[in-house]
Formats: structure tokens, C-alpha cells, sequence
């Protein structure tokens, strides 16, 4: 079954997302300074806190580990944005685009937990200030944060497991780099066949919903009411699947107009 829009073969992508600056290399500038001292000052607190042995304490693990996803996370896409204002080098290939997309949501979710089990740590150390060491300790720190990162991995895994086998459209991205909502932006195919779907799994569960759900929930429906519901969602999804599925098609639509011709001419 074909569809309007016609697929191509992506081998590379073209960053467009700074298209309109004015001052490229202006940007570039202030990007890439802020990028140095940004990698500078976490490498700088990753290796204060590595070799000196007082520091090694659970707070400081957790600092550690967030200067770690604060290298990752700016580091994903800083790089890609002054190529791009400083070289003009504006494009980036299909598979770097996917393993920058993946590093940059993974950094993403990691920065949220590095972030989130710092919170905890001190939410401990204020409510139990005398078993702090007890509770918490090196072992179990170390621990919760390898599984967090393995969660990370985990969630980051469905990014191109939904992005590889859609087609593309375009090779354009409208962001600075390959966000996964860039990479979405350039697939064909998909909005409207995920509307169209939309549009008939909610004729056929509506009414059901309604009846089902909300009734218990102290929505009173008379008999009429309810007989109402069941009727369209016999006849709905019946009314809506052919303008939906069958007359979106190319090769139905082709034929219909065709039909239409044919019945022009012979009038």
C-alpha cells in the first residue's frame, strides 16, 4: 500500500537549526568558550574527588557522578552546534546522528537521577543525621548509581528502536542537532497514519469508555442513553475505517478519480 508522501534513502542529515543566526561565528565563539570551561571545571572536580581519599564519601561519589553526566551531556551536542557556527560543517551522518541522538537522551535521564539521588542523599542527612554513614555508605551508593545507569541505557534504547524503521522524507533537521524530536520531524508516513488510526480506535472505544468507565464512576445513563452508545460504536468504526484506511491510499484514490472521470465523459 503506498502513500502520498514517497520515502528516500537517508545516508547523512543537514542541521538547519541556525539558519537564521545572523552571527554565526559570534554564537560559535561564546558556545565553544562556555563549552571549554563547562568540561574544564567538571574534569577539574572529577579528579579532585578521585585522588584525594577524603573525599571519598558518598556525597562526593554522587558530585563525581554528575560531573561525569555533565561532560556526557554537553558533549553530545556542543560539539555538532560549533561545527556547524565556526567550520559550516552542517551535516552529520545517519548513524552518528543516531548515537548522538542516544547519547544526549541518555545524559538527559542520567542528569535527572544524578540530580534526583543528590536530593535523596541530603533528604537522609537531614532527617537522619546520626545514622547518615550507616544508611548510606560507599558500597550502596556506588550500587544505586550503576542501576540507575543501567535504567538510563535501558529507556534510551527505545529512541532509535522507533526511529529506524520509519521512513524519511526530508533530510533536513530543524534543530541544532539530532534531538530525537529533529529526527522525528523528518519521518513521512507517520502523522498521518497514526492520526488516521487515532481517529478509529477512539470511535470504536468511546463509547465503550463511556459505558464502561465513566458509569462507574456515578454518570447515570438512561437505557436510551446507553443504547445510543452501543449503536455508534456498531456503525462508527464501520462509517469512519474507509474514508480512513481505504480512501487515503494512492492507488483507491487513483481509481476512484478515474471512475469519476469515466462518468464525466459519459454524461
Amino acid at each position: 500500500m503506498s502513500l502520498p508522501n514517497a520515502s528516500i534513502k537517508v545516508t547523512h542529515f543537514i542541521i538547519g537549526g541556525f539558519d537564521t543566526v545572523n552571527r554565526p561565528i559570534a554564537v560559535g565563539v561564546v558556545i565553544l568558550i562556555i563549552y571549554i570551561l563547562a568540561v574544564f571545571a567538571n574534569t577539574v572536580n572529577i579528579l579532585f574527588i578521585i585522588f584525594d581519599k577524603r573525599l571519598h564519601k558518598p556525597m562526593y561519589l554522587l558530585v563525581c557522578n554528575l560531573a561525569v553526566v555533565d561532560i556526557i551531556y554537553t558533549s553530545s551536542a556542543t560539539p555538532t552546534m560549533i561545527g556547524v557556527l565556526l567550520a559550516d560543517v552542517n551535516t552529520i551522518s545517519y548513524v552518528e546522528c543516531l548515537i548522538q541522538m542516544c547519547v544526549f537522551h541518555l545524559a538527559m535521564v542520567m542528569e535527572r537521577f544524578a540530580l534526583a539521588i543528590m536530593a535523596f542523599d541530603r533528604l537522609i542527612a537531614i532527617i537522619f543525621p546520626f545514622h547518615y554513614h550507616s544508611y548510606l555508605t560507599n558500597t550502596r551508593t556506588v550500587f544505586l548509581t550503576y542501576i540507575l545507569w543501567i535504567i538510563g541505557c535501558g529507556t534510551v534504547v527505545l529512541f532509535p528502536a522507533t526511529v529506524i524503521p520509519l521512513p524519511h522524507c526530508t533530510l533536513r533537521l530543524k534543530y541544532n542537532f539530532c534531538d530525537y524530536a529533529a529526527v522525528m520531524r523528518t519521518t513521512c508516513k507517520m502523522s498521518s497514519t497514526l492520526v488516521s488510526h487515532a481517529i478509529c480506535v477512539t470511535c470504536f472505544y468511546s463509547p465503550i469508555f463511556i459505558i464502561v468507565i465513566l458509569t462507574r464512576f456515578g454518570v447515570v445513563l438512561s437505557l436510551d442513553e446507553r443504547q445510543g452508545l452501543l449503536i455508534g460504536n456498531i456503525l462508527g468504526p464501520s462509517l469512519v475505517n474507509p474514508f480512513v484506511y481505504c480512501l487515503r491510499t494512492t492507488e483507491i484514490k487513483n481509481k476512484i478519480v478515474k471512475i469519476f472521470k469515466q462518468i464525466l465523459r459519459f454524461l
